[in-house]
């Protein structure tokens, strides 16, 4: 029975494909565009093409998989974004019923055991809940802060500034997404693991926001200054931009509301991830960075 991976070409989908088929395994890639699916690719696996936001469509899409790795796909400008994860999971929660699909994995992030007032995180507690309610095996993974993220500051890191509203003296585990791929594949691919599940999926350490700005420093080989900012600096920034008022709640909320968070799942073999901040910067910031410095200006 097929093994179905929904956003297969974004950061962690696209490292879990690859290693479905390293295993031999042909998944069911459920995609909205398949055009962004490399040729080599699309020719192993077997692409329905839809929005997960169509429930009727993703019930179809699901129909004779046993495992499903969902995504909740809500982008945090949604005008709602907490109440569109919930109609996501919905969708999701029914395709499980309807189906019968047996074991599910879920891309969820540390502050969703809060349940309520983590922003946009409280979308992913709400598609956990929904999940659990199917009786079916289900795995939330919790995982920390995505190296990813730091490609949204490229900007200002060409000026040598990382802006923050955390607390920048508050540690907190930032992972590679390929490492979460990994583990969603180990996951995907065992029989061994039943009922409700949670794991934490975090990098090789817990970081604060100047020891990132070092790691940076040190990759790029000029000095990276942290700058913080206040929700309110963040409000005004977004609101500025167009936002919709949810979005910005949903956005602002994500840091204010995990202040203070110590992660449910303490640092063990199992939610510990290789990929060092340093060694992934080097390999995807800087490249970035010195390629821009080299473009010609107009």
């Amino acid at each position: 029975m097929a093994i179905v991976v929904t956003t297969p070409t974004g950061h962690v989908g696209t490292r879990v494909v690859r290693l479905l088929l390293q295993a031999g395994v042909r998944p069911r890639v459920i995609v909205r565009d398949p055009a962004r699916l490399d040729a080599a690719t699309r020719a192993l696996v077997d692409v329905r093409q839809g929005d997960l936001t169509d429930a009727d469509f993703v019930r179809q899409a699901t129909e004779g998989a046993r495992t499903v790795f969902w995504v909740d796909p809500t982008p945090h400008t949604d005008p709602e974004p907490v109440e569109a994860s919930r109609a996501v999971g919905a969708g999701y929660a029914r395709a499980m019923r309807d189906n019968g699909i047996a074991r599910a994995v879920l891309l969820s992030s540390i502050g969703a055991e809060r349940r309520d007032g983590v922003g946009h995180i409280d979308g992913l507690a709400r598609i956990e809940e929904q999940l659990d309610d199917t009786g079916a095996d289900v795995l939330h993974l919790r995982c920390g802060y995505f190296f990813t993220n730091l490609l949204f500051d490229l900007d200002d890191l060409a000026r040598g500034v990382l802006t923050s509203t955390a607390d920048p003296h508050a540690v907190m585990p930032w992972v590679d997404p390929r490492d979460i791929g990994d583990v969603v594949a180990a996951r995907l691919l065992s029989d061994s693991w039943r009922g409700r599940v949670v794991q934490a999926v975090h990098g090789p350490e817990d970081l604060t926001y100047p020891r990132v700005t070092e790691i940076l420093s040190g990759v790029l080989h000029y000095p990276v200054r942290l700058e913080t900012r206040t929700d309110d600096d963040v409000r005004d920034a977004l609101r500025a931009a167009g936002l919709p008022p949810g979005a910005v709640e949903g956005i602002v909320g994500m840091t204010a509301g995990s202040r203070d968070l110590v992660p449910e799942q303490t640092r063990d073999l199992t939610t510990t991830t290789p990929t060092t901040l340093g060694s992934w910067a080097y390999q995807y910031v800087r490249p970035k960075l010195l390629a821009a410095a080299d473009e010609p200006t107009v």
